[in-house]
């Protein structure tokens, strides 16, 4: 597992943007933050990817360099996701890529049970590739579980599955651990305190899709 705010960089300064609830409020800054974030997570996720050495002719002689192999399947959650998707496509920028959109419904009175329902999905092939599911904020879990098991493996089975968030609770990366049974990394950018009883994380930053496009009616 990799969590991007263990080191001291410039990236704590856009998670620090995105949570402070007097700068979110901009949301083109908030959206620029999560593509800055998705651009620094892909070179992350970019070094555990295979290569090959390829040759360079230049004007004056040759030379090599290592290439990505294959460029992973980009597979983005909407529609909080898209800025932070966009950050990935801007790295890997000849990959296929899949959406999936995906809301809490409403909660039933009584229930502490979080339902999610999925309205649209569009996804290559994934047989034996490399897959980058793109989700801002890791809660539950079970909206990533759902997407991999439910939906991306009608379309064949990964090689890998890289899960890129932005903000994870501990009780997420715990469903993780118990249900996927595919060869998975988590890429965090931050890991938070916990749930509350509504399965929102503390601290977390608020409703990322709401603060990049506007509430929902």
């Amino acid at each position: 597992m990799f969590i991007l705010d263990k080191n001291n960089t410039i990236a704590n300064h856009f998670l620090y943007e995105l949570r402070d609830k007097n700068i979110q409020v901009d949301r083109l800054r908030f959206r620029k933050n999560l593509e800055r974030l998705g651009q620094i997570m892909a070179y992350e996720i970019s070094k555990s990817l295979n290569y090959a050495e390829r040759t360079i002719e230049t004007p004056l002689g040759n030379s090599s360099l290592s290439l990505v192999k294959k460029q992973p399947v980009l597979i983005s959650v909407m529609r909080a996701s898209i800025p932070f998707f966009q950050g990935f496509l801007n790295y890997f920028d000849a990959a296929d890529s899949g959406f999936i959109g995906a809301y809490r419904k409403d909660e039933k009175a009584g229930s502490s049970e979080i339902e999610i329902n999925y309205l649209y999905q569009a996804a290559p092939s994934i047989e034996g590739k490399e897959v980058i599911i793109i989700d801002p904020m890791l809660a539950t879990g079970k909206s990533f579980i759902k997407t991999i098991e439910n939906l991306l493996l009608t379309h064949g089975r990964p090689s890998k599955v890289h899960l890129a968030c932005v903000i994870a609770a501990p009780e997420g990366i715990e469903y993780l651990r118990n249900q996927l049974t595919i060869p998975y990394s988590l890429w965090i950018c931050s890991i938070d305190e916990k749930l509350n009883d509504k399965s929102f994380i503390i601290p977390g930053l608020g409703d990322a899709g709401d603060l990049c496009f506007g509430q929902k009616i």
